[in-house]
């Protein structure tokens, strides 16, 4: 009984995968949104170099504020160190490391801002 179903089934499934798609009509659906409205949320359909600076700038932006929170954390253990030295050290090396990587993650947003206005303006002529 079981083998006559699923030799139907294996017939009619090619059929029905051919013939239903078409039966489908979609349409779009009309969100009555302007491009004014578009335009404030973000959705605008936007040059894909503008894209991508928007996302390099948040990117940095995140690293800038990481960058930030290990420095204060480095200050923090240097502050509650209470003259013990492993503590300073570590909070030294701590406060060095954060301030080279600022350094590095604003030098990276110079370098990425730089080459984006030089892409942006060489191929807008």
């Amino acid at each position: 009984m079981t083998e006559k179903i699923l030799r139907w089934f294996y017939r009619i499934l090619p059929f029905a995968a051919i013939t239903l798609p078409g039966v489908v009509h979609a349409g779009t659906i009309n969100l009555g949104l302007t491009p004014e409205v578009t335009e404030a949320i973000g959705l605008s359909s936007t040059d894909v170099r503008v894209t991508v600076a928007r996302i390099i700038n948040v990117f940095m932006g995140i690293l800038g504020i990481i960058a930030v929170v290990i420095v204060l954390y480095g200050g923090f253990l240097w502050m509650t160190a209470a003259g013990n030295e492993e503590k300073v050290e570590k909070a030294k090396k701590m406060l060095v490391a954060g301030v080279i990587g600022l350094a590095i993650i604003l030098s990276a947003y110079a370098i990425a801002q730089f080459v984006i206005n030089s892409l942006v303006s060489a191929t807008a002529q």
